[in-house]
Parts: C-alpha cells; sequence; structure tokens
C-alpha cells in the first residue's frame, strides 16, 4: 500500500482509494459486517488509521441513533417492474443486516408518499427508500428535505444523486433499433400510462431513435401496464401487415399477441412484437417474446449502497449511470414479409 500524507478532511473514498478496494466494502468494514476477508479488512482498518478518517459529524450524530431499519415506499400496484424492484432491494438490505421496513402508498398521489414518511419518521428508520411510478411524486422526492437520507428508484432524463434507475431510454432505442435493423419501417408504440416515468422514457427512447432512422413516429396508444390494457388498445389499433409493435411491458404484449391472434395476424409472419422487462413466463408464450431485459437485482444492490454511504457520508453521494438493459432476441421478431 502507497504512503500518503494524513489529512483531516479524507472521506470514505479516499479511504477507499487508498485500501484498494470499493467504498461499499469500506462501509462494510466501518459497519462490521461479514463477508470481508481478514486480510482486506486489515487494509481497510489500516487505511483508515493512516488518514485518520472519522465519518462526518453529522454521520456520527446519526449512528448513535441508528435503528438498523429502512422504511421502504412502495406503490400500490402489483407490477413486474415495482414490485421486483421492491423485492431485490430487501434482499439486498437483509444482506447487510438491515431490517426493511415497508409502507404501500396510492402511486399517484404525493400526499399519501408524505403521510407514509411521517409515518416512517416516527418510527426513527435509518433512511427512507421510494418506488416511484409517477411523475408527481418524482417532483415530490426530488422536493423533500429531511433529516435522514431518501434515496428514490425512478426513471429520469434529469438525474439525481439520490434517484438511482435503469436505462429505460436506452433500453427503448435497443428494441427499436433492433426492429429497424430487421427491415421494419412502420413500428408503433403501445406505451405505459402517461404519468408514468418509465413509460416516458421508453417514448422518448422510441421516438429518438425513430427520428435517428428519419422513421415517422405515429402517436403512441396508452395502456396501464396490465394484459387486459394490452388486449383492448390492440383490438382497436391499425395495425398494418408488415409492421411491428413496441409494447412497453410484456405483459401488455401478451394482451397484444392475443388480440393479433383473434385478428388473423400471424407474428412474426405479419407482425413483429419486442416488449420490455423479460418476466420469467416471456420465453414460454407463443411465439416466444423478444424483450428488454432489466437487472432488477443489481438495481436494489445500488440502492442499498446508495443509503449506506447517504448515512456514513452525506456529502460522498455521488450521481450514478443508470443500469444498462439487454435486448433478448426471442421468436416474436423477424423481418417483414410484406
Amino acid at each position: 500500500m502507497t504512503e500518503e500524507k494524513p489529512t483531516k478532511s479524507a472521506n470514505i473514498f479516499d479511504v477507499a482509494r487508498l485500501a484498494g478496494v470499493s467504498h461499499q466494502t469500506v462501509s462494510r468494514v466501518l459497519n462490521d459486517l461479514p463477508n470481508v476477508r481478514p486480510a482486506t479488512r486489515a487494509r481497510v482498518e489500516q487505511a483508515i488509521s493512516q488518514l485518520r478518517y472519522s465519518p462526518s459529524p453529522a454521520a456520527r450524530a446519526l449512528v448513535t441513533r441508528r435503528t438498523r431499519t429502512i422504511g421502504l415506499i412502495t406503490p400500490n400496484v402489483t407490477d413486474y417492474g415495482p414490485t421486483s424492484i421492491a423485492m431485490s432491494f430487501t434482499v439486498a438490505a437483509r444482506a447487510e443486516r438491515y431490517s426493511v421496513e415497508t409502507v404501500s402508498a396510492p402511486d399517484s398521489d404525493p400526499a399519501s408518499v408524505r403521510d407514509a414518511i411521517e409515518a416512517l419518521l416516527r418510527q426513527r428508520v435509518d433512511a427512507i427508500v421510494l418506488v416511484v411510478v409517477d411523475v408527481g411524486v418524482l417532483e415530490h422526492v426530488r422536493g423533500l428535505d429531511l433529516s435522514i437520507p431518501v434515496v428514490a428508484s425512478a426513471s429520469s432524463a434529469r438525474r439525481s444523486p439520490l434517484i438511482v434507475s435503469i436505462d429505460q431510454y436506452r433500453g427503448a432505442r435497443a428494441a427499436v433499433r433492433h426492429l429497424v435493423d430487421l427491415g421494419h419501417t412502420n413500428i408503433l408504440h403501445l406505451a405505459g400510462p402517461p404519468q408514468a416515468p418509465d413509460a416516458l422514457e421508453r417514448i422518448r427512447g422510441w421516438r429518438d431513435e425513430l427520428a435517428a432512422h428519419r422513421l415517422e413516429a405515429v402517436e403512441p396508444q396508452h395502456g396501464d401496464w396490465s394484459a387486459a390494457s394490452g388486449y383492448r388498445v390492440a383490438g382497436g389499433l391499425e395495425i398494418p401487415p408488415g409492421s411491428a409493435v413496441f409494447a412497453a411491458n410484456d405483459n401488455m404484449s401478451i394482451g397484444l399477441l392475443s388480440a393479433l391472434r383473434e385478428r388473423g395476424l400471424r407474428v412474426p409472419e405479419d407482425v413483429s412484437v419486442v416488449g420490455f422487462d423479460d418476466v420469467p413466463e416471456a420465453g414460454y408464450l407463443y411465439p416466444a417474446l423478444t424483450t428488454v431485459r432489466q437487472d432488477f437485482s443489481a438495481l436494489g444492490e445500488l440502492m442499498m449502497q446508495k443509503v449506506l454511504v447517504a448515512v456514513e457520508e452525506p456529502d460522498g453521494v455521488t450521481e450514478d449511470t443508470p443500469l444498462a438493459t439487454h435486448l433478448v432476441v426471442r421468436a416474436s421478431t423477424a423481418a417483414p414479409t410484406r
């Protein structure tokens, strides 16, 4: 380990750099958590001593009253994405020896979210995490100024150090690019709810990828993430043979596939379909669904690490790049035959 002049202003990232580890590992050592090799722990402790590092006064005050409990506010929905995020975060929190107190609130009601936050504060949680599915709630979260960290999972073109996300925008562009590469020029979009941040980012990606190839973007039709809404919207959607449809989630794709069959349109011979999420059933549909996979487990871990850094080194929280998605190509897409 190289020598470095001690400094009173050292932070957790300085310790990590000197010890040659991640700031998450330093956090685990500071919290005396397991799964750190003895040699690594010794190296981190030596770096802490050499740099004379101690958490900031605000973090020290927080440590003295920690309950090792995190408040998790989830939307009052059963959609695959939000429920997967909540589950993944809970798993990551328990791995760090934190318990999670979960409260659900109406997904489009900032006042209910505020009430949920106040209830969690009365339980003296160490931090609050929100799964955001409404732009009104997202703006409310941006304006919060509490005595404890508030971390949110939300998609937005406007980034923030305490907001983490999966890259919906680039995921949507990859889906549309796949269809363009196959030769499709008429690519429709079955969008999610107009107030949903994920839906807005996927619309933005769809529009921008079409524009990059000088293709027309017909006004998207909105569903509510459910298979029933995909079926309903697709039943009245003008879909000429040779078209392609990018659906904003896999559940709506399921309804779309059913509606297309009833209309006598074959997938992918007449119409190609791409979904988003890669739900466990996607590979078992007929035809198997081409879709965009999201790594909810990685998002849960990122949210938890963001909480730990925000608690221990409030001034050290930095903005993260949205997590990448992965296009999974299956049988529901093919080159147009007409």
